[in-house]
């Protein structure tokens, strides 16, 4: 006979928390020295963009100058900044 008891689930305060904190966006930005096809190659290899959204992400950062291309806890985006900056592009955390 299946145990149909509900058990009561329970959390830190710091597990309660984490479910609050801020998220933070990983911004691209328009520079003079990368190419689009290689903006549109580190889309689709580091963040898993397919083709036509990292197309669409070097237009936009193209015509607005920028584009927030990441989004979750600092250390995730900090993450992925390091690996976007290291080849070459230009990036921050906002």
């Amino acid at each position: 006979m299946p145990n149909t008891e509900t058990q009561e689930q329970t959390f830190t305060l710091e597990e309660l928390l984490a479910g609050f904190k801020e998220l933070h966006r990983l911004i691209l930005w328009n520079d003079d020295h990368n190419t689009f096809d290689h903006v549109i190659h580190c889309m689709i290899k580091y963040l898993d963009y397919n083709e036509t959204q990292a197309e669409r992400i070097a237009w936009k950062v193209h015509n607005e100058g920028k584009c927030a291309v990441l989004e979750g806890s600092f250390t995730e985006v900090e993450v992925y900044r390091k690996i976007l900056q290291q080849e070459g592009l230009t990036v921050s955390v906002d």
